[in-house]
């Protein structure tokens, strides 16, 4: 099943296979009542419904090949796009663990795993809620610093071969990351979406690989008077 999200602005993101992208697309013509036009950028796919209804998809890995405006439902340029073979390197952060990896169309060919003791928040006062705030503060760091390591250790001497890096997790952990000089290169070419995972775990990782190959359209639905 497509994952799905609510998106800022209105509307939803789904995350689409490239195998099902053809069937995904009919129905949404079927949905609301034909495709009138397709519109191909290189930053962008845009599939008009007849109803109004947009669904757009977004290159996160190079560029689309523009074709401009057309009648009618056109995907040839989403679709080459999408099934093009990538490697792509997985980071895979949350506070006491972490899973980095490098798949190739999907498959996870190399990867590292590891998780951190990180005690959840104290709700007590006093000094007590001090010496546990710094432990914990502490063990996030400890944490954190094993996560850069390792991506410095398993995705920096990869670069060269990378087409992306798709992050995924807590987004302060990852922010937290960007501050580690090593990995300069590595959120240079990280795409701008961010997988919603679970604690990071090897399972957790070959799911982000498939999901990685994923196109996010954007539906926006135009309501019209009548």
């Amino acid at each position: 099943m497509s994952r799905v999200r609510p998106v800022a602005g209105g509307g939803r993101a789904v995350e689409v296979p490239p195998e099902r992208l053809e069937g995904w697309f009919s129905r949404f013509g079927s949905r609301h009542g034909g495709v009138v036009s397709t519109s191909v950028t290189p930053g962008r796919c845009v599939v008009t419904a007849v109803d109004g209804t947009t669904a757009s998809a977004s290159a996160a890995f190079g560029e689309f090949t523009p074709t401009g405006e057309v009648d009618g439902l056109a995907l040839d340029a989403l679709m080459a796009y999408a099934l093009a073979s990538r490697r792509i390197g997985l980071l895979l952060v949350r506070l006491g663990g972490h899973s980095i990896g490098v798949a190739q169309d999907g498959v996870v060919l190399v990867s590292t795993t590891d998780s951190r003791q990180v005690h959840g928040r104290n709700k007590a006062g006093g000094w007590s809620q001090q010496r546990f705030a710094r432990r914990r503060e502490g063990q996030a760091r400890v944490a954190l610093q094993a996560a850069a390591d390792d991506a410095a250790r398993v995705l920096v001497p990869r670069l060269g071969e990378l087409d992306a890096v798709v992050l995924g997790g807590d987004r302060q952990a990852l922010d937290a990351l960007r501050g580690d000089r090593r990995l300069d290169e590595v959120f240079a070419l990280a795409s701008p979406r961010v997988l919603d995972v679970p604690e990071p775990r090897r399972a957790v990782l070959d799911e982000a690989a498939v999901r990685a190959r994923a196109v996010e359209i954007v539906v926006r639905e135009t309501r019209r008077n009548s």
